[in-house]
């Protein structure tokens, strides 16, 4: 008996204006596939006379994908052979059967055959819109948005009450160190850290909090400050102008927003010169999500926006 594997990685897709060429073979067909020459794609197995190649097994380890992740090389590689062995069975049984003649068979087969062309022609267009000239484009325009702008390190303390604050305040003002405090009343989950937020620019907190804060001189305590998540006592650890991290260092999101932002224009581009029509109730308009609540991207959830 073979081990079978979790299901495929080949979900349905939905707003192809935003979305990655995440899956599914693009990326090997945009490349293009191997030559199937003896040296370079020998056969591992063969199914009632039928081969399996190398490039086939590679070919199914990018489609099955994450449910891989967990395995060693020599169990993934033995897991993934089993399954092509299955699938060449299994798909010549489906053959005799006359499987192919089945009107559901004949959608799916359109549908996948649809996908596939539309990931190995946005990885296409993906990888020709990502050269070095517009990465380097990218990072300079974010570069000069970045450098200059202000940060600030602080701790704070965090407690429910007004008169807890006040009572804190006054134990640091005894001379109570501001980390093991923060530590032991802190209800913020970085109490832990002695209550550090590390460096934050001010629009990554609320105003309460950041016009304290970047008010106050490194060094200095405030007096109890409210906010929507209770009162905080804040320290300021250190101010210093933001500078932008190195091309190298962010080189691969780089790559991921200028090749995801092809591809959206290009399925724009597309959408705009179609005819579409929609038969069916039309959706919420695609502003509506621009003002749902977004998640908090911040370490610090209690303080941020």
């Amino acid at each position: 008996m073979t081990t079978s594997l979790p299901e495929t990685k080949t979900g349905l897709r939905l707003g192809l204006a935003t979305l990655a060429v995440a899956g599914c073979l693009g990326a090997l067909l945009a490349a293009g596939l191997p030559v199937r020459a003896a040296d370079s794609d020998p056969v591992v197995a063969k199914v009632n006379g039928s081969e399996i190649h190398a490039s086939d097994v590679a070919l199914a380890e990018e489609e099955l994908g994450p449910s891989l992740a967990q395995m060693d090389p020599a169990t993934k590689k033995e897991n993934v052979l089993s399954f092509l062995i299955d699938m060449k069975i299994v798909s010549k049984a489906a053959e005799d059967k006359k499987v192919e003649n089945n009107e559901d068979f004949k959608k799916r087969l359109a549908f996948t055959r649809s996908r596939l062309l539309m990931d190995s022609l946005l990885a296409t267009e993906g990888k020709a819109a990502t050269t070095d000239e517009a990465m380097k484009k990218v990072y300079d325009d974010a570069a000069k948005q970045i450098t200059g702008e202000q940060e600030v390190r602080a701790r704070h303390i965090l407690v429910e009450t007004e008169d807890e604050a006040k009572a804190v305040k006054a134990e640091l003002d005894k001379g109570a160190d501001f980390a093991e405090l923060a530590k032991k009343k802190s209800k913020d989950p970085g109490a832990a850290d002695g209550g550090d937020l590390g460096f934050f620019t001010k629009e990554q907190m609320v105003p309460e909090f950041s016009a304290v804060a970047f008010a106050m001189e490194p060094g200095k305590i405030s007096d109890p400050v409210k906010s929507q998540f209770g009162w905080h006592i804040i320290k300021v650890e250190e101010k210093r102008n933001r500078k932008a991290p190195d091309f190298d260092q962010v080189k691969g999101q780089i790559e991921t927003y200028v090749t995801r932002k092809a591809q959206a224009d290009y399925v724009a581009k597309l959408r705009e010169a179609a005819k579409i029509e929609r038969t069916d109730a039309p959706a919420a308009p695609a502003d509506a999500a621009k003002d749902s609540p977004k998640p908090a991207d911040n370490k610090m959830a209690p303080t941020k926006k």
